[in-house]
């Protein structure tokens, strides 16, 4: 049988930097994942984001970070991480969707379909991209419009002509009206009242924000995404929008939907042709659960308070693009973290057998 050091599930940004780092450590590692081509999560964005549109990409260790400009993200960023590949030599495994992990006599056995790879360590890098949330409200089933998500977002272009109400109070939401505003009928929807932000975004006001994931994932709570705690900017090609009043006419929450639109608690009517879902997503981690990582509080409980990587439930397993490294900067850092805590368990794991 063979056994494998570490192997790393996912190939994003978090995935391949983690890979960096194991290989600069000299531990023997494998990449699964479950994508037909590189590129992680950018390769399924739409086709009209732009990398000017783009909050950013971090550099991946030892590269630089894809160009602004005028081209496609969904191109731009892929081949940069096929290039990072390539040049790094990484061992990535594709496509491999994982079933599950399990434990075997102290080997975790990472499944999918009829193969099965046993393995020392495990570094999770599958981020959210695959688990967007959906809300149930009454009546949504009855809706004859159109319903999309922010993973089936195709462009600005789509909804010319249409009505859509754009549901959800972060970032995407920010710019899904930026680019929809200036061509069609916007209403926006949120269940609380945005927070704005008209500050400069300084490296202390994030570091403030991740502070308040970590206290999150420290106390074995389900993360908070680092957006959802920033607050909400306006960048220059949401302007437009802006003194279009796009952001000004939001209301709260509706309290069902109609076959031909939304109702209010008032009993007052808005008709849509599209909802637009921009309500976010969720770890994707499903795949975990025969290891039993959640806390009572149900989320997974991350060690160093919040600002590690290693599951205290079980030291072998490393979280990266979770709660606090859920962006392409933390990802980076997640990295280098869950490569150190591989090389720390498997030291322990030796340790253990040479005294034993």
């Amino acid at each position: 049988m063979e056994i494998t050091e570490s192997i790393v599930i996912g190939a994003g940004q978090a995935g391949l930097s983690t890979s960096y780092h194991l290989k600069r450590l000299g531990i023997d590692h494998l990449v699964l994942d479950a994508n037909d081509a590189p590129g992680g999560a950018w390769q399924h964005r739409w086709d009209a984001l732009t990398m000017n549109d783009v909050h950013g990409v971090a550099e991946l260790p030892g590269a630089e970070a894809p160009t602004r400009g005028m081209q496609r993200a969904n191109v731009a960023v892929p081949a940069s991480f096929s290039d990072y590949e390539r040049d790094h030599a990484l061992p990535v495994l594709r496509p491999v969707k994982i079933d599950r992990v399990t434990d075997d006599d102290g080997l975790l056995v990472v499944h999918a379909g009829d193969r099965h790879w046993h393995t020392r360590t495990l570094v999770n890098a599958t981020g959210t991209w695959t688990q967007p949330f959906l809300p149930h409200y009454p009546g949504v089933e009855t809706f004859v419009g159109e319903q999309l998500h922010t993973v089936d977002y195709p462009g600005p272009a789509h909804f010319a002509g249409k009505s859509v109400l754009v549901v959800g109070g972060g970032a995407s939401a920010v710019q899904f009206l930026g680019a929809l505003a200036p061509v069609t009928e916007t209403l926006w929807v949120t269940r609380r009242e945005p927070v704005w932000r008209d500050d400069d975004f300084t490296p202390e006001a994030g570091a403030a924000a991740v502070a308040l994931v970590e206290k999150r994932v420290a106390q074995g709570l389900p993360p908070q995404s680092v957006v959802g705690v920033t607050g909400l900017m306006l960048r220059p090609q949401e302007r437009e929008a802006e003194r279009l009043g796009a952001y000004a006419r939001r209301r709260p929450m509706f309290e069902r939907i109609e076959p031909d639109g939304v109702r209010w608690s008032d009993r007052s009517f808005e008709e849509v042709d599209v909802i637009l879902w921009a309500t976010g997503f969720r770890p994707a981690i499903a795949h975990l659960a025969p290891l039993r990582l959640r806390s009572a509080a149900g989320g997974i409980q991350l060690d160093r308070n919040g600002r590690g990587t290693t599951a205290v439930a079980d030291p072998r397993i490393q979280l990266v693009g979770y709660g606090p490294s859920a962006s392409t900067i933390g990802a980076n850092r997640a990295g280098r973290s869950a490569a150190t805590g591989v090389q720390r368990s498997l030291k322990r794991a030796a340790e253990l057998i040479t005294t034993g």
